[in-house]
């Protein structure tokens, strides 16, 4: 059967927001971390709800730390936050062909909205599926499950894009094909062990994929 959803992660994915994820956590860690952390430590804290990741901070404090973050994100949000090269034309040209197009993540609605409206990226996905939404987040195939449910798809027609293990491995555990993308900060290795159906150079190249 031939792919007619895509499913995509947003940050780190559609659009880039890793400076801000990583400046909002060392503002976060100043206040309530007892030690400095690396820049690699924070990296594996990205993709993991977030209260899972500052828990390893500090899980004393988890509450008053995402309160912390999120302040910080939502006041620098613009600085930092812009589309990936290639996406927003080849969002547009996907919708334009009639493929059901939609984003799980496990940010919360809130900061999706403001990401998707900065990026022009907003009215571009049939559905939305944010940590809101699910008892439990990727790589947990609810999400996904979910999404296809609102698109009344199947995972044989579906395909997963995203830039975090926990992206490949819930499209995995959903049963649709997988992509990753050779720009996450993570480095293309960390993907290509999980041996996803594709590796993506560029967004657009999604439409040779899709034999466009």
């Amino acid at each position: 059967m031939s792919i007619r959803t895509i499913l995509f992660d947003l940050d780190g994915t559609l659009i880039d927001t890793n400076e801000l994820i990583i400046a909002s956590f060392q503002h976060t860690i100043e206040q309530y971390s007892d030690r400095d952390y690396t820049r690699e430590e924070i990296l594996d804290f990205i993709g993991p709800p977030l209260k899972e990741s500052l828990s390893k901070i500090n899980k004393d404090h988890v509450e008053e730390m995402v309160e912390t973050y999120r302040k910080h994100n939502v006041e620098h949000h613009n600085e930092y936050v812009k589309a990936y090269d290639g996406v927003v034309d080849t969002i547009r040209q996907l919708k334009s062909d009639g493929y059901k197009l939609g984003i799980v993540t496990t940010k919360m609605r809130h900061t999706v909205n403001m990401g998707l409206e900065w990026t022009d990226l907003d009215g571009m996905f049939e559905t939305v599926v944010t940590l809101d939404d699910v008892t439990h987040a990727k790589p947990h195939p609810e999400p996904i499950q979910t999404a296809l449910s609102l698109l009344d798809s199947t995972p044989e027609e579906a395909m997963m894009v995203g830039d975090n293990t926990h992206d490949i491995e819930a499209g995995e555990n959903a049963g649709t094909e997988t992509a990753g993308v050779a720009w996450t900060v993570k480095g293309r290795e960390v993907l290509e062990r999980l041996q996803p159906d594709y590796m993506l150079e560029h967004m657009s190249d999604l439409l040779k994929i899709t034999g466009r």
